[in-house]
């Protein structure tokens, strides 16, 4: 068996620092707990703040300190995601149970703030311990969370060990044991309940503990001493219930400071993508819709019949985990909401996932990698615009060109078909750019070149010696003419004949001539488009 254990010295935190902002948090942070201090970053802790003193105290010594209240329930959501974020390696993920206070006299528990992974059957398919160490670190980076990472043959041991080490890897148990044998003694939870009784009597260190007859021990301080002792070291069973995914994602954030503005609200936000990306990874899923919703301040509530909550729903047109992708949409649609008051508390829903094979990393772009590109991008202009504001063109069986094709408000999840041969070009809107087929059926011809750029109303050109010019440069046809004849059902008749021409300078034209003078409103040449 081979053990890793996820211990988060900073865990609860971190989880209050995931809601401020960047400048709030390179300045001094503190929790509280029953008035007093609990957990300080490096930028209290250099000024003296540290756990264990009052909160007047912290305020005498940084006057400029951000103070938040422990919240138990904010760091299981957190400790919660992390365990999610380790499903991803290995099914065989657990959390180590809170322990007792580790300070003298203190009393209750301690949150739980260690992840235990069981990676042995995992190590082949991720290269080793090295390789999987190295994705695992990958993986908890966007969660934002400080580790100590310690492997073992046993759960308990890492879970021991990884309290007092950032970094530790027992390849056995005779290491496993030794490391063991220098930890301090209230690592395990009974001495941590008899910690001053230890004390007194000089034992400090788990070996301390061994070196005493088993029997004193157990009259002494209990059965339950030596049983997690031998748990650690190997000698009894320690078996692990693993941790389930829920069916669907709810996850909560409170807010420290009231949010006024979109832009508040994206500092939690980012916190609760990182966790939808971990339970998403944990079942190889991807998102198709989520929710975010907000909760307005109370006493605002009942002013104007302002409503408790704000929902935004985001749709994707393709199944994503992509953070990047999430946030941008997010930050799109958020930039257009208008909030009706301010916001205390982010909860994020998520109920409508696919399950598929990852995206292969190419090399080199495929059509497929190209779509999936053009298909963001259309997600992020309608989270911007609109959707009826991002339009695309719709292919119509018609030969005319300009009205072989119309515009329609563009849907992302419809797939765009890629010509076979790029060298045909299709009829677009008049005034518009594209390649769209027009009057091509499924089994139909190829059709002949066309331009990509139609002029919104052909152009009538000069003649001179019966041929046609551009801006006083005589044309050279090229190719044709290709015939169309189309139109008499609609008092739209259409018989042209087309040609491709070519200027002095090299550059491509379309033009027609009309097949018969009467056919057309003016004879002669006229200019319908320009290839690129």
């Amino acid at each position: 068996m081979l053990w890793i254990a996820l211990h988060l010295p900073l865990l609860s935190l971190e989880s209050f620092a995931a809601t401020l902002s960047p400048e709030l948090n390179a300045q001094p942070l503190a929790l509280m707990d029953a008035h007093r201090i609990v957990s300080a970053n490096a930028s209290a802790r250099a000024l003296g703040v540290k756990p264990g003193l009052k909160r007047a105290t912290a305020l005498a010594l940084a006057p400029n300190i951000t103070l938040g209240l422990a919240c138990a329930a904010r760091d299981a959501q957190a400790l919660t995601a992390v365990a999610h974020a380790a499903l991803a390696f290995t099914p065989g993920v657990s959390i180590e149970p809170a322990r007792a206070a580790a300070s003298a006299g203190a009393a209750g528990l301690e949150a739980a703030d260690t992840v235990l992974l069981d990676v042995q059957a995992s190590l082949r398919y991720f290269g080793g311990l090295p390789a999987l160490l190295v994705r695992l670190q990958a993986a908890f980076a966007p969660l934002g969370h400080r580790l100590h990472v310690v492997s073992a043959p046993t759960a308990l041991g890492a879970a021991l060990l990884a309290r007092v080490h950032p970094q530790l890897h027992c390849a056995d148990l005779s290491v496993l044991q030794r490391a063991l044998a220098a930890a301090p003694v209230w690592l395990i939870g009974p001495g941590r309940a008899h910690w001053e009784a230890l004390q007194g009597m000089g034992l400090r260190t788990l070996a301390d503990l061994q070196a005493l007859p088993r029997s004193g021990l157990a009259r002494r301080f209990g059965e339950a001493l030596l049983s997690e002792l031998d748990r650690a070291r190997g000698l009894r069973p320690d078996p692990r219930e693993p941790i389930r995914l829920p069916p669907t994602f709810d996850s909560r954030l409170e807010l420290f400071a009231r949010a006024d503005t979109a832009e508040q609200l994206l500092y939690g936000a980012v916190a609760l993508l990182a966790r939808l990306v971990a339970w998403l990874a944990a079942q190889h899923a991807f998102v198709r819709r989520f929710s975010i919703v907000m909760a307005h301040e109370r006493h605002r509530r009942n002013d104007a019949g302002l409503p408790a909550t704000t929902t935004l729903d985001i749709a994707l047109a393709e199944p994503s985990r992509d953070p990047a992708h999430l946030l941008l949409l997010l930050r799109e649609r958020l930039a257009q909401l208008e909030l009706p008051a301010p916001t205390l508390d982010l909860r994020l829903l998520a109920d409508d996932i696919a399950r598929r094979a990852p995206p292969n990393n190419e090399l080199f772009p495929t059509p497929q990698s190209e779509q999936d590109g053009l298909t963001r991008l259309i997600e992020r202009l309608q989270a911007r615009l609109g959707p009826a504001q991002v339009q695309r063109l719709e292919a119509v069986a018609d030969h005319r060109p300009e009205r072989a094709s119309r515009l329609r408000a563009a849907d992302a999840r419809i797939r765009m078909p890629v010509a076979a041969d790029a060298r045909i070009r299709m009829p677009v809107a008049p005034g518009k750019a594209g390649t769209a087929n027009a009057a091509a059926g499924p089994h139909a011809e190829p059709a002949a070149m066309r331009p990509v750029w139609l002029l919104a109303q052909p152009e009538p050109l000069p003649e001179r010696q019966t041929g046609p010019t551009l801006g006083g440069q005589p044309l050279q046809l090229l190719s044709g003419p290709e015939r169309i004849e189309s139109g008499w059902w609609d008092a739209a008749l259409a018989e042209r004949d087309y040609f491709i021409a070519q200027l002095p300078g090299g550059a491509l034209v379309w033009i027609y001539r009309a097949r018969l003078p009467l056919a057309a409103p003016a004879s002669g040449w006229f200019l319908q488009g320009r290839f690129a």
